[in-house]
């Protein structure tokens, strides 16, 4: 009897790409950058099982093009807006992802935006690679304090409660927006629950932890910043497209809000054109909020075992659609 076949469309630790090659045939793609859409459409082909990443979108193009073989998607990471879940399941698609081991690890990643944003790091840092620092300049580089002032947290599920269990120790109001409430976390970190206005003008600093989808693209636009503080901070570690890069472009120029600390862009990887790369206001990692080792390495973990789970035709340890059993 022949094994089954997975397709892996980015690389992963060797540890784990051992382990699925125990049950199936596995081909991982190589390169640095991910593989083009006319090329993942030929990869696919045949595949009982594809291991997917933010970089691609899994559709139903890409799932009839695997064919009737295609039991399961396991996307390597929390978010799965790039796999169209409604489609995989009335394919009976099983969609895994990899909840829970990255919420710590984000939720550091948030703080170091944070911290980084308010005093300035990057630009400090750039300031002495080109020769700038003047010693003894008592307004060089003037930042913003953490320590006593308010956070809003838009989006309160694992990561936003992990940020704000941080935010205590630096004596933080902390307010928060979501459709649901959290009592348990609220008792625990003393986060109040408010409208989404409230929250952008009372907060210092703005996190954003929500998923994508129709209801939160563009959350954040022009009538959102220009309700926000001059001084305030605008972090997200959560999707790009939660927000208008064109608005938040002019809220910074204009020094509408003050700073913002971005992870995660509306395209990625963002183009070397976007004038966002030119201001110094703004920071912008390549989404790496999960990128520890060990994070990795239990995202790794899982999302092997949501494959192996998948091709055997049993039911996924972390299923995004349980409707398909």
């Amino acid at each position: 009897m022949s094994r089954p076949l997975v397709f892996v469309s980015r690389r992963i630790p060797n540890e784990w790409v051992e382990i699925l090659q125990e049950s199936a045939e596995v081909e991982i793609w190589q390169d640095k950058s991910p593989a083009s859409r006319e090329v993942l459409l030929q990869k696919v082909k045949g595949i009982s099982g594809m291991l997917s990443f933010i970089s691609e979108r899994v559709d139903g193009e890409l799932m009839d093009a695997a064919g009737a073989s295609l039991r399961v998607v396991g996307q390597f990471g929390v978010g799965y807006d790039n796999v169209d879940v409604p489609a995989a399941t009335a394919r009976r698609i099983a969609v895994g992802n990899t909840p829970g081991v990255l919420t710590e690890t984000t939720a550091d990643y948030a703080w170091a935006l944070i911290m980084a944003a308010a005093r300035r790091v990057v630009e400090g840092a750039n300031y002495v690679h080109r020769g700038l620092w003047v010693a003894g300049e008592p307004t060089m580089l003037l930042g913003i304090d953490v320590y006593g002032v308010t956070l809003g947290i838009i989006g309160f599920g694992r990561i936003g409660q992990a940020v704000a269990r941080r935010a205590r120790g630096f004596n933080m109001r902390i307010l928060y927006y979501d459709k649901l409430t959290y009592p348990q976390a609220e008792q625990e970190t003393g986060a109040v629950r408010v409208g989404l206005d409230d929250l952008l003008t009372q907060s210092d600093f703005v996190s954003l932890h929500t998923n994508l989808n129709q209801d939160t693209f563009h959350l954040i636009s022009s009538p959102q910043l220009a309700k926000m503080k001059k001084n305030a901070i605008l972090i997200n570690t959560s999707r790009g497209a939660v927000v208008d890069e064109q608005a938040l472009y002019k809220a910074l120029v204009d020094r509408q809000i003050a700073y913002a600390g971005l992870d995660v862009t509306e395209i990625e990887p963002i183009s070397l054109d976007s004038p966002l790369l030119k201001l110094d206001n703004v920071i912008i990692s390549p989404h790496i909020a999960s990128a520890s080792y060990e994070t990795r390495r239990k995202m790794a973990r899982i999302a092997a075992e949501n494959i192996l789970a998948g091709v055997r035709g049993q039911q996924l340890p972390f299923c995004v659609n349980p409707e398909v059993y």
